[in-house]
C-alpha cells in the first residue's frame, strides 16, 4: 500500500512537471481568437493523472503546473488562475466519471462532459473572475477592442465570450481529450 502511494505521488510529479513544460510551448491561433489567448496542451498530463490516479491527483498537476507558471507569468496570474479554473473543471469531471465508468467508453463521456462543463464555467469564470482583474491591468474598452479586430459587431463582453471563449475553450478540451486518449493506453502500464 505504502508502494502505491509512492507510485501515485511520483507519477503525479511527474506529470505535473511535463504539464509544467507544456504550458510553454503555447501558440495563439490567429484570425479565430485574440492573440492574448493561446492554446497549450497542458492539460494532458493532468488529464492522464485524472485517468490514472484519481481526480484529485489530476487536479494536483492543474495546481502545481500553474503554481510553478507563476515565476514566469506575463498575466500577473490572471492568466494561471484562469488556466487551472477550467483545467481542474475539465479533468476532475473526465475523472469522476471515468472512476464510475471505468472503460474506453466512461473516458469519453468523461471528456466530453468534462470539456461541457469546462465551457460553461469559462463563461462565468471570465465575467465575472478573469477579466474584472484584467480591467486592473488593461480597460475593458481595449480588451473588447481586441475581440473588435476579429469581429467588428461584438460591443460587450458576454458576446466576445459566447463567440471567441466558449468555442476556444471546447476546442481546446477535446483536442486534449483526443490526445489523451491516443496516449493513455499505452502510458497506463508504465503510471500504473
Amino acid at each position: 500500500m505504502k508502494s502505491n502511494r509512492v507510485r501515485k505521488l511520483t507519477g503525479t510529479a511527474m506529470l505535473s512537471a511535463v504539464a509544467y513544460i507544456l504550458m510553454f510551448l503555447e501558440f495563439p491561433i490567429p484570425f479565430l481568437i485574440p492573440p492574448f489567448i493561446k492554446m497549450d496542451f497542458s492539460e494532458l498530463p493532468a488529464l492522464t493523472a485524472g485517468f490514472a490516479y484519481g481526480p484529485l491527483s489530476g487536479v494536483a498537476v492543474c495546481l502545481v503546473k500553474n503554481l510553478l507558471h507563476l515565476m514566469n507569468t506575463q498575466t500577473g496570474g490572471v492568466g494561471e488562475l484562469a488556466n487551472f479554473l477550467l483545467g481542474a473543471s475539465f479533468v476532475m469531471t473526465a475523472a469522476l466519471v471515468y472512476r464510475k465508468i471505468h472503460t474506453k467508453r466512461g473516458a469519453l463521456i468523461g471528456s466530453a462532459l468534462g470539456t461541457v462543463i469546462m465551457g460553461i464555467i469559462s463563461l462565468f469564470s471570465n465575467y465575472y473572475i478573469v477579466y474584472p482583474i484584467y480591467t486592473g491591468f488593461m480597460p475593458m474598452e481595449a480588451i473588447i477592442g481586441a475581440y473588435q479586430l476579429i469581429v467588428p459587431s461584438v460591443d460587450n463582453l458576454w458576446q466576445c465570450l459566447l463567440i471567441f471563449n466558449l468555442p476556444f475553450t471546447v476546442f481546446k478540451g477535446l483536442c486534449s481529450a483526443l490526445i489523451t486518449m491516443l496516449v493513455y493506453k499505452p502510458l497506463r502500464s508504465i503510471l500504473k
